[in-house]
């Protein structure tokens, strides 16, 4: 693993394959601001290399986006996460080991170094959340599971230990999930990034306090679940984000997606649930505020 002596020089790149990389067209301007709870901005994706991440924010500002949280998945990207907090007002940053990262650094007899960094990391005043971290039995095999768990418990005491929210990546692993955060207590703002569950998965995080973020994915043809879980969740345990570059919604899946592409997914969320656009903007922004702090701090 390399690690660049100016983090901001960290850079990785989606692969194009025969998909559209042009960036699909700016949605009309939210009156009231919301924020986009997670992205990876440190992937370049696109046509001409992709968006700086200077051009990144100016997009999302333009259509009613006040800033991102920026998430990490490994010692160089939690890196580049912290410092691009650190360097831009209208950006937070999460930062962690991913779960199908974790096998690969124990395998490497360095996990233990890796969450040591991201512990550092995490002292940092604009670093207001320990992610992305959880389970992954999709990409995973049996022999990964161990480090993943071990990794989860440890990401989970470095949340409670800093006073931070954590952001949960959840797949194919949904009740392994709910069982380690029973085991081992869940920090106090605990996120489920790109919420991937059902209905009932849903009324056992409003049981718990937990905060159900959802993405463009929610606009898929095949995603009713999510649409049935939004419709039962608590109005203030949710959030919504991009997952930028990945899960760009409908009408534009597969292309390039960006922080300034959350109105897309606001609206949706907002007809889904038959509520005024204004009013669901004011209630994700003061959600996202309560989960991670004042962006001006």
């Amino acid at each position: 693993m390399t690690v660049p002596d100016d983090p901001s020089n960290y850079v990785r790149h989606r692969e194009k394959g025969t998909r559209d990389v042009s960036y699909p067209p700016a949605p009309e301007p939210l009156a009231v601001p919301v924020y986009d709870n997670h992205c990876h901005l440190e992937i370049a994706d696109g046509d001409d290399g992709g968006l700086t991440l200077d051009e990144q924010l100016d997009r999302a500002r333009e259509v009613g986006i006040a800033g991102v949280v920026q998430a990490g998945g490994d010692i160089d990207s939690s890196r580049w996460s912290a410092d691009a907090a650190a360097r831009h007002p209208r950006v937070l940053a999460a930062v962690a080991i991913h779960p199908n990262e974790a096998p690969a650094y124990e395998a490497a007899g360095r996990l233990d170094e890796a969450i040591a960094v991201i512990d550092e990391l995490a002292a940092q005043p604009r670093v207001r959340a320990i992610g992305e971290t959880g389970l992954d039995f999709f990409r995973t095999g049996a022999d990964g599971i161990p480090a993943q768990r071990r990794s989860f418990e440890a990401h989970i005491a470095l949340a409670k230990k800093h006073g931070i929210a954590m952001q949960i990546h959840d797949r194919d692993a949904h009740d392994a999930v709910l069982q380690t955060l029973e085991h081992a207590g869940a920090p106090e703002r605990t996120v489920f990034h790109c919420f991937s569950g059902d209905a009932a998965m849903a009324r056992i995080a409003a049981e718990h306090g937990y905060y159900l973020s959802f993405a463009g994915n929610i606009t898929f043809r095949g995603a009713q679940n999510l649409r049935d879980a939004l419709a039962v969740a608590s109005r203030d345990r949710i959030l919504v984000e991009t997952d930028a570059p990945f899960l760009t919604p409908v009408p534009y899946r597969g292309r390039p997606n960006a922080p300034y592409l959350v109105p897309t997914t606001v609206r949706f969320m907002a007809a889904e649930l038959g509520v005024d656009l204004d009013e669901l903007c004011a209630q994700l922004a003061a959600n996202t505020r309560a989960v991670y702090g004042s962006f001006e701090d």
